[in-house]
């Protein structure tokens, strides 16, 4: 389809498609398009997931779902670029399968439409090493690619193995491991080589690709100057952040299961997403070639060596700076339903918790303590009820606690919150959150500020619980008992956080309180 056929104007730049902008690449990259002229087109399953990230009035955003030939269709009218971020990763045993169908209907819609090329971020495999030896997750990445190069529609297939940059699960593994255990007993993959690649870098291949000649249709191995062990990533990190020199100690019988649980209880990142991971640092994965600098050239100094890497991620957290991070994509196989409004929703119970109080505080006082909860804030009640629900969580293969905050003071939706996502904020009055723990049923948690006057400001929080069969009944009845020190604590100790600091003029201290 030709420029003219299409309606745009050459000045105009290029029109992309993001898959994936929730994650975090895409929610990254979508500013870069936007920044180096291109025209943007997000399609996402859950589109107000967008809605309050900075680029959202910039770009247009469509609903649907990467498995659906329509909506897939739909979103692929137009378009010149189409950028594949997404991946089935632990949404169940079959999802080699849904990654298979995903990259067939995708590349089959993007030849239907004109798409005059693909770009897909995939993983660096090893070299010489039969793909049934492969991690399913590796397995699944390298199969995804060879769908997209064997399409009508030419494609970049880009492969980087460990991906550094503030919040990406990478660098919060390699963090939480080498802050928290100054002595490690570690897998025997600790001595694997690895090439580390800045997402800076990462991203920066990923907007040259798009520019790229009609006749390029092939992979391309990215990564930084370095060839690393995880061993060297760990000591290098602690010379980067000033910490004490580590001992690492490797123990060959520790399997990539066994070590996937071992980094789900050291790091945020739980097991279900430290196993890929680690499985993926078994065998070597190196670059081959930098073919990549003949379409996208780099800069000088560019690709940042590792320790720039790592210092440039860890002043973004420092600063608070982290714009997404591993969790802002939903956890596979967490609730997607949005809050029911009829409390016979289904024909089902929904169970309420409901507590208010007249604080004497400004609206503006107590939505500053609500905008902030949890992270190192924590959640103001109980705090020891609290850490057992979420080592719970853990144990059973959930996200638990340990994700805390993507910014200290701002939330917007989508933002992932210990055990919790922000489904809905409508800010000064309300912010709602949908649990990500496992349940047997679906939850909530609502919290309002609303204006009385008199400088008194009403405080009202709600949790609800859809139950799922017997089980969920269950479990409701199993924990109500508790509600008044959790939920009742929590609501009293929230309104005598915002008068405290209304009388004081400071912001919330913090802590979690008994």
């Amino acid at each position: 389809m030709s420029t003219e056929e299409r309606g745009d104007d050459a000045s105009e730049g290029l029109r992309c498609l993001v898959t994936g902008a929730s994650g975090y690449v895409g929610g990254r990259l979508v500013p870069q398009l936007l920044e180096a002229g291109h025209r943007v087109r997000c399609l996402a399953r859950s589109p107000e997931k967008l809605r309050d990230h900075p680029w959202a009035g910039a770009v247009e955003t469509v609903r649907g779902d990467v498995t659906d030939p329509g909506s897939v269709g739909a979103a692929m009218r137009g378009i010149d670029v189409a950028y594949y971020l997404v991946h089935a990763l632990g949404t169940g045993a079959g999802f080699e399968d849904t990654d298979r169908e995903a990259a067939r209907v995708f590349s089959e819609q993007a030849r239907t439409a004109g798409v005059r090329r693909i770009v897909y971020l995939g993983g660096l495999t090893p070299r010489g090493v039969p793909e049934a030896s492969l991690s399913p997750h590796l397995r699944s990445r390298a199969e995804v690619g060879r769908i997209f190069l064997a399409a009508p529609v030419p494609a970049t297939v880009l492969r980087a193995a460990v991906v550094i940059g503030s919040g990406s699960a990478s660098f919060e593994m390699l963090r939480y491991l080498t802050e928290r255990l100054p002595v490690m007993v570690t897998p025997s993959w600790v001595h694997t080589r690895t090439q580390p690649i800045g997402v800076r870098d990462v991203l920066h291949y990923l907007v040259g690709s798009a520019t790229m000649p009609d006749d390029v249709n092939r992979t391309f191995d990215i990564g930084g100057p370095d060839v690393l062990t995880y061993r060297e990533m760990m000591r290098r990190y602690a010379v980067v952040a000033g910490l004490a020199r580590r001992l690492i100690v490797p123990i060959p019988v520790l399997t990539p299961r066994l070590s996937s649980h071992w980094v789900g209880l050291v790091t945020p990142v739980p097991a279900s997403l430290a196993r890929p991971l680690t499985e993926s640092l078994r065998h070597e994965v190196v670059c081959h070639e930098h073919d990549i600098a003949r379409y996208v050239p780099d800069a000088p100094g560019r690709p940042l060596p590792f320790d720039a890497a790592l210092a440039l991620a860890l002043r973004r957290v420092q600063e608070a700076q982290v714009s997404t991070r591993w969790s802002s994509a939903a956890v596979p196989g967490a609730p997607s339903d949005p809050l029911p409004t009829d409390p016979d929703w289904a024909g089902g119970s929904l169970y309420q918790d409901e507590r208010e109080l007249s604080v004497r505080a400004s609206p503006r006082e107590l939505w500053r303590v609500i905008e902030g909860i949890g992270g190192d804030n924590g959640w103001y009640s109980f705090p020891l009820a609290w850490t057992v629900r979420g080592l719970m969580d853990r144990f059973v293969g959930g996200v638990g606690l340990r994700r805390g905050r993507r910014d200290a003071e701002h939330l917007r939706v989508g933002d992932s919150l210990d055990f919790w996502r922000v489904e809905e904020i409508v800010p000064g009055h309300l912010l709602r959150l949908r649990a990500e723990m496992r349940l047997p049923g679906l939850a909530w948690l609502e919290m309002y500020a609303e204006t009385e006057g008199d400088n008194r400001t009403r405080y009202r929080q709600r949790a609800l619980f859809h139950p799922r069969g017997l089980l969920g009944h269950a479990y409701w009845w199993s924990v109500s008992p508790f509600h008044a020190v959790v939920f009742g604590g929590m609501a009293r100790n929230i309104a005598a956080t915002a008068a405290n600091s209304t009388r004081s003029g400071s912001g919330p201290e913090s802590t979690e309180r008994g």
